[in-house]
């Protein structure tokens, strides 16, 4: 039973790891889904005044969004990669369809966040009530009153701040505006997972890999980039370190610090700029004598083999 639940868990593992992507736009989704109820509950607060209700309804619902986005894109490898390409090679080797695959990759990471806030905004209907209740036309409502009121009024609905001859009148406005904003929420899912599944056919389609090897060549960028950052890491405490006994004449360094750096002894002690920019950048994949090359450290590794560098 322990081999099997063993097994099973290695399973899960894997299985969690080659979909790393999707399991972390679900735990963005999910954050932004508990950050907006949070604030809704805690601190939505409709002013409840013409010409404000707009501004503040239109503001809980696009800031939170647009700050997601830009917070996605910063901390999207591929925006600083694109950023070195420009600075190092000023794009020459970029071509159209990197471009727009790097570009898809980008927006498509840093677009979940924001969705997910609009899209549960929009289903929870509090920001698009106060944003449009002054706007509403109260004709549609039966045996209303012949002097119909003014923004000044219907903006008060929100908070139910209405005068006692309105009152009645409140949970209608409420129903009519949510549907309203309920139904662009519901519109909003629905076109952007038409978007999504026509984008990802599209990339399918155009791409010369098979499944099988878009796969790999995703797995291998997910790995390489994980070594990596571990072993830069490592190589920097490394050199830190010989800095550090150089000046001192010896360094602090814990048990397990101390074993480590043992093991990195014979590693290049300075990377030269020129070598960090040549696997630095944007690379798509690419054959070389009917050889896959699938990123730039993959390619200077080839080279320095090729050449006995």
């Amino acid at each position: 039973m322990s081999a099997f639940l063993s097994e099973y868990i290695k399973f899960i593992a894997l299985y969690f790891k080659s979909k790393d992507v999707m399991v972390f736009n679900g735990l963005i989704g999910l954050g932004t889904v508990v950050g907006q109820t949070a604030y809704n509950i805690l601190a939505f607060n409709c002013p409840c005044l013409p010409k404000k209700n707009y501004l503040y309804g239109l503001a809980a619902i696009g800031v939170p969004a647009l700050a997601f986005f830009v917070i996605g894109v910063m901390l999207n490898q591929n925006t600083w990669d694109i950023v070195s390409e420009c600075r190092s090679r000023r794009c020459r080797k970029l071509s159209v369809t990197a471009a727009f695959a790097l570009l898809g990759s980008t927006v498509g990471r840093a677009v979940v966040a924001p969705v997910t806030w609009t899209v549960i905004s929009l289903l929870r209907g509090e920001a698009y009530v106060c944003a449009f209740s002054e706007f509403m036309n109260p004709s549609f409502l039966d045996d209303f009153f012949i002097t119909t009121p003014g923004p000044e009024i219907m903006a008060q609905f929100p908070c139910k701040d209405v005068p006692a001859l309105f009152m009645n009148y409140s949970g209608e406005v409420e129903r009519k505006l949510k549907y309203e904003s309920q139904l662009l929420g519901w519109l909003l899912v629905g076109i952007i997972s038409l978007s999504v599944f026509l984008l990802l056919c599209l990339k399918h389609c155009c791409s010369t890999l098979g499944y099988q090897q878009e796969e790999y060549w995703t797995q291998y960028r997910s790995n390489e980039q994980a070594l990596f950052q571990r072993t830069a890491e490592v190589h920097s405490k490394y050199h830190a370190a010989e800095c550090v006994k150089n000046f001192f004449g010896f360094v602090a360094l814990e048990d397990q610090e101390k074993q480590l750096l043992e093991d990195c002894k014979g590693a290049k002690s300075v990377i030269p700029r020129l070598e960090w920019n040549h696997v630095t950048g944007v690379y798509m994949y690419r054959e070389i004598d009917d050889t896959p090359v699938y990123s730039r450290l993959n390619k200077w590794d080839m080279y320095t083999k090729e050449n006995n560098c």
